[in-house]
């Protein structure tokens, strides 16, 4: 199943039935696949763009991931690069709210040492 794109409806990671969510949740659980479409929020970018945006990911990682974005129809593929789709770009909108709490979850629970510190003089 490794290499196989999620699929409502079909066995996916956690779920034998394959509940939708179920099925967003292991494509979007996939390594990388949100680095991706996060990077593509502003405009295309093209392959070689994208994976330098990427931290340098592994073109043969990049390329699987490009496919399965596109198979599920959240990126396309065009002259100027790829880019999110009109069903990508509402995905991404529905996960920008996480940032907000990400980062509010990043302060609760940041360790000590990141903190600034409060001595008593």
């Amino acid at each position: 199943m490794a290499n196989k794109i999620p699929k409502p409806g079909a066995a996916v990671r956690g779920s034998r039935t394959g509940r939708p969510i179920m099925a967003l949740l292991d494509l979007l659980g996939r390594r990388w696949m949100l680095r991706i479409m996060w990077e593509l929020r502003g405009a295309a970018l093209g392959f070689r763009e994208l994976q330098a945006v990427c931290d340098e990911m592994s073109p043969s990682v990049l390329s699987q991931r490009l496919r399965e974005l596109c198979a599920a129809g959240v990126l396309q593929s065009t002259d100027d690069g790829y880019l999110l789709t009109a069903e990508g770009r509402k995905l991404l909108q529905l996960l920008i709210p996480l940032q907000s709490w990400a980062e509010r979850w990043a302060q609760r629970v940041a360790p000590a040492r990141t903190r600034p510190s409060r001595t008593k003089k």
